[in-house]
């Protein structure tokens, strides 16, 4: 009886794991599906194979990094240090400072780290906080040149009704929703993007972290509900690009009836450059987001990358306060100051 039980057992051993159930399989490879569908890190585009070029890539990037902290860095001093520039216009100004300070500070810092030490490795945690930041940074952004049209309209076409409009309060809760709407707008587009499985690898054919280059690595259908929610995202930019473009025409008719040349000078030199970068924010940005992969490439992705992303936060301070009789005045009184305490 011994005997036969142990010829059992090893006829056993040797016969049931052919005919074990059809979920083990499953499960097996469910688990280790999980594991593979969510990357621990993402490998973005490396900019050059030789190092001259690099170092090239580097120093572009550290010139524009180094004007975009000046620029909105003399902006951010001047409007908070001169109490003669505490009015809408320029809080809305140290407003939008504030932002293209974080939103170039997101994604170029890592940008020239690739380029100098050729690390293209980012964390899955780090590539979910830079499009976080990325959206909620550039989502405000967008709101805050809204408002300031909005603002330059009010005070050209309804000069005597601008203190009921835009008065501290009424500025503040715009600010304030501006920026608390784009907290939730980015929180819903990094939740959904990151909750996508991925099994196309973790390279991403871009400097920095991009939805559009993560969707490329999903495994299924699952991208078209963060496809839905950018058509959205960019049917209610367009509205505000709408929305825009249609002030600034009421502000330029308003002008064109001023009898004062300087003046008409003045409104044409802030509006028509501000129509410029908004216009190139949002058609870059479009593109970036709803071109068809046929037509991809490398070159032309880190292109219109750049200039959605990067050009706007350092064009702005040229924009606003190279124009502006006010803030340069401002700016002289603070750098005149610093002398005078030096020596």
């Amino acid at each position: 009886m011994v005997g036969f039980c142990e010829k059992w057992s090893r006829f056993a051993q040797r016969n049931l794991a052919c005919i074990s159930p059809p979920w083990t399989g499953l499960f097996s490879q469910k688990k280790q599906m999980s594991n593979s569908s969510f990357p621990k890190e993402f490998l973005l585009l490396p900019f050059a194979d030789t190092r001259e070029l690099q170092l090239l890539h580097f120093g572009l990037f550290l010139g524009i990094y180094l004007a975009a902290l000046l620029g909105n860095g003399l902006i951010l001093t001047a409007i908070a240090c001169d109490h003669h520039l505490h009015t809408p216009m320029y809080f809305f100004l140290l407003n939008l400072a504030l932002l293209d300070l974080g939103s170039i500070s997101t994604i170029v810092p890592k940008a020239m780290t690739i380029a100098l030490w050729n690390t293209r490795t980012i964390s899955y945690s780090g590539c979910a906080a830079q499009v976080f930041f990325l959206f909620f940074l550039l989502g405000a952004e967008y709101s805050i040149l809204t408002v300031m049209a909005y603002d330059r309209y009010v005070a050209i076409c309804k000069p005597l009704h601008y203190r009921t409009f835009m008065n501290s309060r009424v500025c503040m809760k715009i600010a304030a929703a501006a920026w608390g709407g784009s907290f939730f707008y980015s929180m819903l587009h990094t939740a959904n993007t990151f909750s996508i499985p991925l099994c196309q690898g973790n390279a991403l054919d871009q400097f920095f972290c991009e939805i559009p280059q993560i969707l490329r690595l999903s495994c299924s259908d699952a991208y078209l509900r963060e496809l839905w929610v950018i058509a959205v995202s960019l049917c209610l930019a367009f509205g505000c690009f709408l929305f825009i473009v249609l002030s600034y025409v009421q502000t330029l008719r308003a002008v064109l009836k001023m009898t004062s040349e300087q003046g008409r000078h003045k409104a044409f030199s802030m509006c028509l450059p501000h129509l410029a970068v908004v216009s190139l924010f949002i058609i870059t940005g479009t593109f970036a987001y709803l071109r068809p992969h046929s037509i991809s490439s490398s070159s032309v992705d880190l292109v219109v990358a750049v200039l959605y992303s990067v050009m706007p936060p350092t064009l702005n301070p040229l924009i606003y306060s190279m124009r502006n009789k006010e803030l340069k005045v401002s700016l002289k009184k603070l750098i005149l100051l610093a002398v005078l305490q030096q020596d």
